[in-house]
């Protein structure tokens, strides 16, 4: 009714033009019903293909461009889209119209006329005149064609300052219907305020600098430790005409606030270095090192005098965290680890302090959980968004953003219908100038609902928005260039506004969390790895020489299995902390026992040696190596069948660890090593192996030597006997005689080369 009531108000030519139409739709509306009359009562349903489009859905309007989206007086207005005939006839006589009005009233009529989809008389805005009008003789079916509208701003009866409907459609006849009829509609909105109002709206658009994570937990043994990338996809994005490279070149001329994940800093950093990238089952030089370069110092230059708010580090999903993780111990101290890097990592890399005291959960979507975590983490501000924080009073305007909500905590609630404007797919000239000039005209109605009450709104654009994405919100905030009804005003300033008493406070319950956006939570389980991961970690760290090159690396690894880009992407998420956890293992594994064969001991006391290898590039200390055996009678270092001795073993190079032994009986012992961390936590994998007793008896000791003595006086007796030989054939003259041939064999044979046995012998 208040649209009709608008209607009352228009110029003369255009409410004539209004009536014309009209009649004309009202006469033709029940031959229009017969030709769409259902089947009777009864008929069997065919199986029919899907009808073409009938009636103002015959043909497809797309208005791809709209300029100026806020016209001024004196300007003209140019609007250029496509029609397409989707119906089953070729139209005649088509004629494509410019309409405009009525002056729209409120954010509410805005939603309203923007849903409609259909041509209803009465209701859609009136033609601007015949003489702005596009005609083509005809327009055959599934054919478009392209057109182009131009009016003077001052012809589009445009009165008081407002938001009017703007709409451009085609009329023609076919061999059916052969009256003239709207066959087709599209709506769009334009803003009219010729000069800047006295209350202006104060508006914060977040611009987000985030990215998914592309570098693994590998590094290179080389000094400068060379980071190891999943994929080149990053360097994609930072190239000409990316989505990262897009995003700083048109934020760079617009009044935003920066929001920036550190994780992407660091990774595009280590880019411009030197760096590896996957391939297969080896890694190949990057070569992306420019680009990198080049990004880093555009966005710098950027920065310098604006705003930015750094996120923890790698965007951790602080609603997965509250839902499903914050239960598995440690969780929360690694959200806490990635909140402290995130200042250090900006201020280092883009010679800028940030704010760090700004959480920013999936879709602004919140619940008591939520603002519990982020808080722990040392925010002080959550940015939500109107339609999961929600007015709980029906106010007849927008609120201002900031909420105190306990604690010293404040809610920066951002508008949901602007947040949301460019969600969708707008690579599509016609989505993406609809989306604009929604834009628009709800930034306008919004101030206009309370002149007299300056408020402070915040926009909360995609985390990731696309490069068309970004290009739509780039030309929308360009349209409020002139200041006209909002002025800009950066996040930190828009979270210490004074907040409107009207406006709720109550943080939402957790059952209102959208059920959507719980199903793409990380699961308990991923929390779980983590843990078990940096348990890992934990052992590694204590025992290496140089920790650094390893806890740092990790540490970041597993802040980015927790990263939000991992929503909707769950075998993606796996796979990465899987790889976390295999290179772990596989860099622990490096330090190990060797395996050692049966040992023989010959005697009451010996030295058994163990031998720890590291293959690591550092050295590795505060280890124990710990040896036990089954059979008590064997002793290690004369206390007891349990000895411990301490293990420090340069890179790249072994240590034989030697335990002395005592024994009191023949027989074997299973002998188990391992190693220890000095907290007493094992360490990788136990050894075993056996040790054999065969001790030499005092009664075998004296058969041993009788049978020496018995040697030795045969010994005695074969020389005398053959030296009284020779003394008896010297005396019978037979000196000069033959020397006596040697014994035809030996009495003992070869000592033998071959091993002695498998097992290893320890004499005393």
């Amino acid at each position: 009714m208040a649209e009709a009531a608008d209607f009352q108000g228009t110029r003369p030519y255009p409410a004539r033009r209004w009536l014309r139409r009209t009649a004309s739709a009202v006469l033709g509306a029940p031959l229009l019903a017969g030709l769409l009359a259902v089947p009777a009562a009864g008929a069997a349903p065919a199986a029919e293909p899907a009808k073409a489009p009938t009636g103002s859905r015959t043909v497809d309007v797309s208005l791809n461009t709209l300029s100026p989206g806020v016209p001024a007086e004196g300007d003209t207005l140019t609007v250029s889209g496509t029609l397409t005939n989707k119906g089953k006839e070729t139209i005649s006589s088509a004629e494509v119209d410019l309409r405009v009005g009525p002056r729209l009233s409120g954010r509410g009529e805005v939603d309203d006329a923007a849903k409609r989809s259909t041509y209803v008389p009465g209701v859609d805005p009136v033609t601007v005149g015949d003489k702005y009008t596009v005609k083509f003789p005809k327009l055959a079916k599934g054919i478009s064609q392209d057109f182009t509208l131009t009016v003077p701003a001052d012809k589009l009866g445009l009165d008081d300052p407002g938001v009017y409907q703007l709409g451009v459609s085609v009329s023609g006849r076919t061999t059916t219907t052969p009256y003239e009829q709207v066959l087709g509609i599209e709506r769009s909105f334009l803003p009219w305020q010729p000069e800047a109002s006295d209350s202006r709206t104060k508006l914060t658009f977040l611009w987000p600098l985030i990215a998914s994570p592309h570098v693994t937990a590998e590094t290179r043994s080389d000094e400068q430790q060379t980071p190891v990338f999943t994929d080149d996809g990053l360097a994609e994005e930072l190239a000409p005409g990316g989505r990262l490279e897009q995003l700083v070149s048109l934020g760079s001329r617009l009044p935003v606030t920066w929001v920036v994940d550190p994780d992407l800093l660091a990774s595009v950093a280590a880019m411009a270095g030197k760096y590896e990238v996957e391939s297969g089952d080896t890694t190949v030089p990057g070569k992306n090192q420019a680009v990198a370069k080049q990004w880093l110092s555009a966005l710098e230059k950027v920065v310098e005098d604006g705003k930015v708010i750094a996120l923890p580090f790698a965007d951790p999903d602080l609603a997965s965290i509250a839902h499903r993780g914050k239960n598995v111990s440690g969780t929360l101290s690694h959200l806490q680890n990635a909140s402290a890097v995130a200042a250090t990592t900006v201020e280092t890399i883009l010679h800028v302090k940030p704010s760090t005291d700004f959480a920013w959960p999936v879709n602004g979507a919140v619940d008591s959980s939520i603002v519990d975590v982020a808080t722990s983490a040392g925010a002080h501000n959550v940015i939500a968004r109107s339609d999961s924080f929600r007015e709980t009073t029906k106010l007849p305007y927008t609120p201002t953003a900031a909420r105190p909500i306990g604690g010293g905590t404040t809610a920066v609630v951002a508008d949901a219908r602007l947040s949301t404007l460019f969600d969708g797919d707008m690579s599509r000239a016609g989505s993406s100038t609809s989306a604009v000039q929604k834009f628009l005209a709800q930034t306008l109605a919004l101030t206009e609902q309370a002149p007299d009450n300056e408020r402070s709104i915040v926009v909360a654009p995609p985390r990731m928005p696309t490069v068309a994405q970004a290009q739509t919100m780039a030309r929308a905030l360009e349209g409020l260039a002139g200041n006209r009804w909002t002025q800009p005003l950066d996040l930190v300033a828009a979270a210490e506004a004074k907040p409107d008493p009207r406006a709720t406070t109550k943080v939402p319950r957790a059952s209102a969390y959208p059920k959507k956006l719980r199903a793409q939570e990380l699961p308990t389980q991923a929390f779980q790895d983590i843990r078990t991961t940096q348990g890992s970690l934990d052992s590694f760290e204590t025992i290496l020489t140089q920790p650094e090159r390893v806890v740092t690396p990790f540490g970041n690894a597993v802040n980015r299995s927790m990263s939000t880009s991992w929503r909707g992407r769950s075998l993606e998420a796996q796979q990465y902390r899987d790889a976390v956890r295999d290179y772990l293992q596989s860099l622990t594994s490096e330090v190990q026992l060797i395996e050692k064969s049966d040992v023989t001991l010959s005697g009451r006391s010996a030295t058994i040696p163990v031998t720890v290898q590291n293959k690591l590039v550092q050295g590795v200390d505060r280890l124990v190596l710990q040896l036990t055996s089954d059979n008590i009678r064997l002793k290690f270092n004369d206390d007891g069948s349990m000895a411990e001795l301490p293990v420090s073993i340069a890179g790249g190079h072994s240590q034989s660890v030697k335990f002395d032994t005592a024994t009191s009986a023949n027989g074997r012992a299973q002998v188990t090593a391992r190693l220890y961390t000095e907290d007493g936590t094992q360490y990788g994998e136990e050894m075993t192996f056996t040790v054999k007793v065969s001790e030499v008896t005092p009664t075998v000791l004296l058969v041993i030597a009788g049978g020496l003595l018995l040697l030795v006086l045969a010994g005695i007796r074969m020389y005398s006997h053959r030296k009284r030989a020779v003394a008896s054939d010297t005396a019978n003259g037979n000196g000069d005689g033959p020397e006596q041939p040697s014994d035809p064999t030996p009495d003992t044979g070869p000592e033998s080369g071959a091993p002695s046995g498998t097992g290893e012998k320890v004499d005393r």
